[in-house]
Parts: C-alpha cells; sequence; structure tokens
C-alpha cells in the first residue's frame, strides 16, 4: 500500500482534493440547471401535477411583449454596466497614490462595497422621491420642475442601473487595487527609462500585467448584469407597466405570482443561454488576445 501510495501520490492527492467541490459543484450548480431545463418543457404551478408542453413555454415567451421589454432592458443593463470596470480602473489608478490622505478618500470609495444592495435601494429610492429627495432639491434649485425618475418608464431603468453601478464600480475598484499592488515596478522604470510615458505605458506596460484582473472584474460584471433582481424589486417591483422588468425579475415574478413555475423555468433557461453565450464569447476574444501578445 505504502508502495502503491508513493507511486501515485503525485496524481491521486489532487485527484482527492477535487473530489468534494466537484461534487458540491454538480449537486447544486449542473443539477439545478439540468432540472431547470427539464421543468421548462412542462405546464405547472408549483404544486399540482406537471403537464408535458415540449417547447411550447418557448413559442408562448418569444411570442409575449414584456420578454421583448426584459430582453431589451438587459441589453441596457449589460452595455451600461460595462461602464463599472472601466471606471473602476481609472479611480484605482487615481486613488493608487502614496499619499496619506488616501487612505481616508479609499475608504470612502468602499462604502457601497460593503452596503446591501437592499440598502442602496432604499437609498436611491429616497434620492429620486419627486417631493423631498435630493434630485428634486437640485431640480428646484435650478429652476426646474422635478423629475420622478422611478414613475417615468423612459427613465426608470437608467435611474436604477446608476443605483447599481454605485456598488458595482466600488467592487471593481478594489480588484484593481489589488491587481496595482501586484504589478512590476521595476518594468514600469524600465519603460519610463526607454521614454515610454502616459497612454502608452499604460496600454503596454501597465494594462498588460491586469489581464486576469480584468478579466474577473468584467466577467463578474456581466453576470451581476444580467441577473440583476434586489434593486428593481427594492426600487420599482418591474413598474410603471413593467417598464424596468430584466428577465431575472420576470422569472420570479411569472413563477411566484401568476403560478408558472415551468414557463419561469423557460425565462430562466434563455437567461442562461444569453449568460452562457456571452462569457464564451468573452473569454474567447480575450484568450486570443492573450496568445497573440505571447507571440
Amino acid at each position: 500500500m505504502k508502495e502503491f501510495w508513493g507511486r501515485n501520490q503525485a496524481w491521486i492527492t489532487p485527484l482527492l482534493l477535487l473530489v468534494l467541490p466537484a461534487g458540491l459543484f454538480l449537486l447544486v450548480i449542473v443539477s439545478s440547471i439540468v432540472q431547470s431545463i427539464w421543468l421548462s418543457l412542462f405546464d405547472w404551478d408549483g404544486t399540482g401535477p406537471k403537464t408535458w408542453v415540449g417547447l411550447g413555454n418557448y413559442v408562448e415567451l418569444f411570442g409575449d411583449p414584456q420578454f421583448w421589454v426584459s430582453l431589451k432592458n438587459n441589453v441596457i443593463w449589460l452595455v451600461l454596466f460595462l461602464l463599472a470596470p472601466v471606471i473602476g480602473l481609472a479611480l484605482a489608478l487615481f486613488l493608487n497614490q502614496k499619499l496619506p490622505e488616501m487612505r481616508f478618500v479609499k475608504s470612502m470609495f468602499f462604502i457601497p462595497l460593503v452596503l446591501a444592495h437592499v440598502i442602496i435601494g432604499v437609498v436611491f429610492t429616497w434620492f429620486y422621491d419627486p417631493t423631498f429627495g435630493l434630485l428634486a432639491l437640485a431640480f428646484k434649485a435650478l429652476g426646474l420642475q422635478p423629475l420622478a425618475v422611478l414613475s417615468d418608464e423612459h427613465f426608470v431603468t437608467l435611474g436604477i442601473i446608476i443605483a447599481a453601478l454605485w456598488s458595482q464600480i466600488a467592487f471593481c475598484l478594489v480588484l484593481f487595487l489589488a491587481g496595482l499592488s501586484q504589478i512590476d515596478h521595476e518594468l514600469i522604470a524600465a519603460a519610463k527609462m526607454d521614454g515610454a510615458s502616459g497612454w502608452r505605458l499604460f496600454r503596454h506596460i501597465v494594462l498588460p500585467q491586469l489581464h486576469s484582473v480584468t478579466f474577473v472584474a468584467v466577467i463578474i460584471t456581466v453576470i451581476m448584469s444580467l441577473r440583476n433582481f434586489d434593486m428593481i424589486a427594492v426600487m420599482t417591483q418591474g413598474g410603471p407597466y413593467g417598464s424596468s422588468t430584466v428577465l431575472a425579475y420576470q422569472m420570479y415574478d411569472t413563477t411566484i405570482f401568476s403560478f408558472r413555475a415551468g414557463y419561469g423555468a423557460a425565462i430562466a433557461t434563455v437567461l442562461f443561454l444569453i449568460m452562457s453565450i456571452y462569457i464564451a464569447l468573452f473569454l474567447r476574444y480575450t484568450l486570443r488576445n492573450e496568445a497573440r501578445e505571447q507571440l
């Protein structure tokens, strides 16, 4: 037995360490995805017997106007949420200065990171209130009519995204600050000696060393933008008239309040496919860029 362990320890040890996390991943994540996809093929109220409808839920879903409104909002969320890594990186570069007062400034930027999204949603709901909110007071000070952001179907989605971005930018900021603390300063000093500065120094020396951090920031930002639920639930409940609903909230509303678990599972499946396709394309693009830079 000792001889067998000695000969095979190099591959048995990592295998044993991977068994538990791999098993949990298969049980909690993969099995849930498979069950959700399977459930989307049934008409089910969540308690009674299931009725097989095949692709009926998907046919109904693609003919549902609310689905296209939710999908459009998800695209808006995705595009605007990608500002979070960009702004987070810019703030990280600004805050990554060795000045005594920067500690206090950093702590101010970290505040939204430690607050729950529900709290942020409530705070921004007060901020947008057209009677006593700070935004209304600013409009009145300028002699303008206060704007009811959360009651206007043209501005409500933008208002919620701004509230959610406040927290996501702080998250990306922390990631990039951690990444900047690990970059090779000798490489930067050598580039400066060769005449590199400003944008060239950042583009060719600093940014390549932040590839892994950028990848994590973008992937998590994309996932958060597509699965955002709590901000909408707290601030508008999908209103007014469903104009701020996204696929995640529509799935919840359909399953819980309309008692259509099969239809909700179909929405979840579509959302999962959109998320998977986007992440796969981004991963392919990132790996191709890294391969080109290594050549």
